[in-house]
């Protein structure tokens, strides 16, 4: 089967920043003088104390997002990662909301390699292991800051993204050419991703204010470990929260695997080639899934977990293929991370002023799930902009006649010209 994750992180911070140095091509990626380290000083508790954190963020923001309506999917690893690379940058009130939001207890010192040290200890995941096209198992993580070529940032910050997430700066012209910027920035995702997360910064998302992008990609491509035959799939009933039921086409297998069962549930774990990751299922009680679902924490989940047991399981599932939008904006703040998303925002870490907040967190997210294997995609774009507009402002009153013209803006081309010198006529 194949499995495939793929998020993508995008910052886009707005001015205030520091003149920099010459401008550089677009794209050219200007690298710290600090390389990325490869065997980071980071012990056992350490490790288990971001694991722990970011397995306790990624259900608090399910319990942000259960209320909406329909299917769910996120990939809450990559936004930790990626609001990790945006925490480098976080200062006073800032940067501690933003601490207590995604659990991250350890100090930026010590924060930053272990996310380093996860993502060289996941990279070495899946050797010989199979995946479903036939190139074998892949999990690759991929960062990029993209930099505006007339401005620099802070060495210090620069330094613990290179250092631990291995992204060099990116330069591009937001100012004269933000919209080639853009689809720049899409093509390095789509690249990053396999072609499975296209677009992910709309129109309108960079402008010449944008002085700022990071970026985060995370695809993962594994076989399952006992794969579904096609000829055992039959239409089935599947049994809607409201009433009703639909009928959709039910796979079936009947392995040993790891399962367990309590009052209000039954869970299961399907293993991938190479039993180094896996996929757990949790399924409430009939007419319980609504106070499942709202008690469901990191606790919960790690219980369910440890209560697994090899048992031999008839398991019959449906194929499903559903797409999940929206932003996060209101659910991150409301998590405890107001200031991020205010006037009050500190990010000079960044470039050492206090000019920029978030303006929003859009995620979007894919999934398929049949008898082949499995494919998600999920993309969260970040969007930072200026803290406050110039306060030089200048005022005009259209209270005598006036002439008005409709030009198109590219090519210039005047298509109508008018004048008006007694609007009530």
């Amino acid at each position: 089967m194949k499995k495939v994750f793929l998020c993508v992180l995008a910052v886009i911070l707005l001015p205030g920043l520091v003149a920099c140095a010459q401008p550089i091509a677009s794209g050219e990626v200007i690298q710290s003088e600090k390389q990325r380290i490869t065997s980071p000083e980071v012990d056992t508790t350490e490790l288990t104390t971001l694991v722990n954190g970011n397995s306790a963020f990624a259900l608090d923001l399910y319990q942000a997002l259960r209320d909406k309506e329909g299917n769910l999917f996120y990939s809450p690893y990559s936004i930790s990662l990626a609001l990790a690379m945006t925490y480098a940058g976080a200062r006073g009130e800032t940067e501690k909301q933003m601490a207590d939001t995604l659990h991250f207890t350890l100090p930026q010192g010590h924060l930053h390699p272990a996310f380093n040290s996860l993502d060289l200890e996941l990279s070495q995941r899946g050797k010989g292991a199979k995946g479903k096209d036939g190139e074998g198992f892949r999990l690759n993580i991929a960062n990029a800051i993209w930099g505006q070529k007339d401005y620099h940032f802070l060495a210090t910050f620069l330094d613990v993204l290179a250092e631990n997430y291995g992204a060099g700066l990116r330069v591009l012209d937001f100012t004269s050419e933000p919209e080639k910027s853009r689809i720049v920035i899409n093509d390095w995702v789509s690249e990053e991703t396999e072609a499975r997360i296209k677009d992910l910064l709309p129109q309108g998302s960079i402008d010449p204010f944008t002085r700022l992008v990071l970026t985060n990609a995370i695809y993962f491509n594994a076989a399952w470990q006992y794969p579904f035959e096609e000829n055992a799939t039959t239409n089935g009933l599947f049994h809607l929260l409201q009433g009703g039921e639909v009928t959709v086409p039910m796979m079936k297998q009947k392995k040993l695997l790891s399962y367990a069962e309590s009052e209000g549930y039954q869970a299961v774990e399907l293993p991938y080639d190479g039993h180094e990751l896996s996929m757990i299922i949790l399924l409430p009680q009939a007419g319980n899934f609504e106070a499942f679902e709202k008690s469901l924490d990191a606790q919960q989940v790690d219980a369910i977990i440890k209560n697994l047991e090899p048992s031999q399981v008839t398991l019959t599932m449906p194929r499903f293929e559903f797409a999940s939008s929206f932003s996060l904006r209101e659910a991150l703040a409301a998590m405890g991370m107001p200031d991020a998303f205010s006037g009050n925002a500190d990010f000079s870490g960044m470039t050492g002023n206090r000019d920029m907040f978030i303006s929003d967190v859009v995620h979007k997210a894919f999934v398929s799930v049949d008898e082949a294997g499995t494919e998600a995609a999920a993309a969260t774009a970040v969007i930072m902009t200026l803290t406050a507009l110039p306060e030089d402002t200048v005022e005009m009153t259209i209270d005598r006649p006036f002439i008005f013209l409709i030009r198109d803006i590219k090519t210039g081309a005047i298509s109508f010209v008018g004048r008006v010198v007694n609007p009530s006529a």
